[in-house]
Order: structure tokens, then sequence, then C-alpha cells
């Protein structure tokens, strides 16, 4: 990526978020310049980077800067943003029951049946999973660049383009398979995400079953992991996992 001139950069992140104005020049030059660490490609080469057009990456990027006014976003702060899509529930107002928020336990007061499980959401261990997959370059920062990209892979790639980025998320520690000991951490962590809310109370295999599951149809070979080529086949003869695909093109 070819170094640019403060001025060059911050005309791009303008173009981007649409805000350019020469009655706000002034004002805005000296704003950004002070607290933006890092700025954005220009909108025309991430629009051929990118299956956005150029309104849809000026929304994108808004939206963005509004969460991460510094360009940039660290793993912890992305976490913290991922968490507000799943807060599972609202306060429990029971005075017998000792948690504050994602309660369905039943004590008195409540209407959830007395068997639900009453765990607040974590999203924080897939968050972190997350984060991984969208830093590609391994930084520990996730930019707008990055961000658009991967966001474009998911929503506007391939079928095969979309699957490779999924495989690369399940792929934990990049060695290019997949093992069920990374399965086992995804599932955990999607449960956890979920707030183990749920009626009947989740059954603690649950998980692990899934896991199985996922091994007796994508290692075809039986060799204890599952590699790029295997998951592709196995994903594209499955016309769940395809339909599942085939929803993200009306997302945005």
């Amino acid at each position: 990526m070819r170094s640019k001139g403060r001025k060059e950069s911050l005309s791009d992140s303008r173009d981007l978020d649409g805000s350019y104005d020469q009655l706000t020049d002034s004002v805005e030059d000296e704003f950004e310049l002070s607290t933006v660490c890092h700025r954005p490609e220009g909108l025309e080469q991430l629009q051929q980077q990118t299956k956005f057009t150029r309104k849809e990456l000026q929304v994108l990027y808004r939206g963005f800067k509004n969460e991460c006014p510094s360009g940039i976003v660290n793993e912890e702060n992305f976490k913290q943003i991922y968490s507000q899509f799943f807060p599972q529930g609202g306060e429990c107002t029971s005075p017998a029951c000792p948690h504050t928020h994602g309660c369905s336990c039943g004590a008195e007061g409540h209407t959830a049946p007395p068997n639900a499980v009453c765990l607040p959401a974590d999203s924080s261990t897939y968050a972190t999973f997350l984060f991984n997959a969208f830093d590609t370059d391994h930084d520990g920062s996730v930019s707008f660049e990055d961000f658009v990209s991967g966001l474009s892979t998911i929503l506007r790639g391939t079928i095969d383009d979309r699957l490779n980025w999924a495989f690369n998320l399940y792929d934990l520690n990049k060695d290019g398979c997949i093992t069920r000991e990374e399965m086992l951490d995804i599932m955990k962590s999607i449960y956890d995400m979920m707030g183990k809310y749920t009626y009947p109370a989740m059954r603690e295999e649950a998980p692990r079953e899934h896991v199985e599951n996922f091994f007796q149809k994508m290692d075809r070979n039986k060799d204890g992991v599952v590699t790029i080529e295997e998951f592709l086949e196995s994903c594209q003869k499955d016309e769940n996992i395809m339909r599942s695909m085939q929803l993200f093109d009306s997302v945005i």
C-alpha cells in the first residue's frame, strides 16, 4: 500500500463519508487531522477491490467511523461492538433471581418456564474468532479496508468465496485444516453467544454432538481433520448449506 500525504488521504476519507463541504472545511480538517490514526484508501480503489457501490461504501464508512473514530478497531473494541448485537433479553426484575440480564430462570415474578436456562449471552469468544478472520494481515487491528473486504466476500462473493471465508473462520490456527478441537471451540462460542437462552435447557453435550455430525459429513477420508477441499465439496453437495449461503444476497 503506497503511503499518502495527510491532505490526500484526508480527501479520500471525506470522499468516502460524503461529508466534504467548503463551509465546514477548516473545522473538519482540524478535527480529523488530530483524531484519525488511519485513513482508508480512496473511494475508487475500494470500489475496484470490493463489490460495493460508491453509495454503499459511503454508508458503511460513516457507520465504521462512528464506531471507530480512529479509523481502526482492535480486538477489545470489536468485541464490545459485536456484543451489542447479542444482549439476550432485558433486565430481570425478580428479587428471587440473582442474575442481571438474559434471564429465563422462572424465578418468582418471572413468566419463563422454570427449567429454562438463566445465563447471559457472551459473544466475546466468537467475536475474537470473527475478528481474526477479518484481520487478514494479523497485525492485531481491523481497518476499514479489512472490514469492507471481508464484508464484500460474505455478502457479494461467489459461493466458493463465501465458503472459503467460512473455512478460514473455522480454521482457528490458520494451518489449512479444521480439527475437532477447533470446531468444538467454535460451537461452544456460538452457544455462549446465544446465551444458552433455551427451552428446554440445552444439553451440555450438544456442541460436541454438532462437531461429530460435522466431521461425519465433512471428513471424507476419515483422517481426523477437514481440509479446504473436503469442506468445499461437502458444502456444495448440501442443499441446506447452499440455501443458507444464498441468504446473504439480499442483506444489503
